[in-house]
This record gives C-alpha cells, sequence and structure tokens, in this order.
C-alpha cells in the first residue's frame, strides 16, 4: 500500500456471513479498492461505511400518566454516526405526557438533522 494511503476495515452487518472488509482510500463506486465483500451489497455497504456512516437511534423516553412509564422511541431514518451520541444526550430529556400513539412524531428535526424521532409503541393514559 502506498504511503499515506489508509486502509479501513469494516465488518458487514447485512447478512449473517459477517464478511470483513477492506477500504483503500477513498471508497470507489466500482469497488476496485474493495476487498473481502463477497456480494455487490456488501460492497455498497463498505463504500457508505467509509464515506457517510449511519444509525439508527434508539432508546426510550419517560411518560407522565401513562400505563407504562418509558416509551421506547427511535429515529425515523439513520443519523450519522458521529451525532448518535450528542441524540442521545438530547433525548435524556424529554418527557411526553400520555396518550401517545405508535408512529406519532416525540421529536421533529433533531439535532437540526431533518430526522424526527417517533414513538415504536402505544402508551395508554392511565387514570390517575
Amino acid at each position: 500500500m502506498p504511503e499515506g494511503v489508509q486502509r479501513k476495515d469494516i465488518i458487514c452487518i447485512l447478512c449473517p456471513k459477517g464478511c470483513r472488509i477492506g477500504v483503500t482510500g477513498e471508497p470507489r463506486e466500482d469497488g476496485t479498492n474493495i476487498e473481502g465483500a463477497e456480494c455487490v451489497e456488501g460492497r455498497k455497504h463498505a463504500v457508505r461505511e467509509a464515506t457517510n456512516p449511519c444509525r439508527l437511534v434508539c432508546t426510550s423516553v419517560e411518560v407522565d400518566g401513562g400505563d407504562m412509564p418509558l416509551l421506547s422511541v427511535r429515529t425515523a431514518q439513520a443519523v450519522p454516526k458521529g451525532k448518535v451520541m450528542d441524540c442521545l444526550r438530547e433525548l435524556a430529556g424529554v418527557r411526553m405526557a400520555a396518550p401517545v400513539s405508535l408512529g406519532q412524531i416525540i421529536v421533529r428535526d433533531i439535532l437540526r438533522t431533518g430526522i424526527d424521532v417517533i414513538a415504536t409503541r402505544e402508551v395508554a393514559k392511565t387514570g390517575k
């Protein structure tokens, strides 16, 4: 490998094989600098991971007056990997009032990413 060219090693998560994929330098769409991917989708995954890694953020927020104290939530789309911890910190202070519907938007445009955080279950209001 030429001096100054970096190699990124990625474990593919698209199927149970878990291919170990190496990307040398900047990834190319044609896959000529990607080794170890056993399928086209694995090569595409390696390019995405090397250029713009993103993750869904899943956590829970507190609920007041509900039949459950916590509500599971997730981002409606993947956010840039570098913003995952910031999203979790932002969501740590969120409290909802029951009732909450499945798919209800809990936080709109979290961290100005254009991505909403949605409820992944329903929480009914209690009579208390």
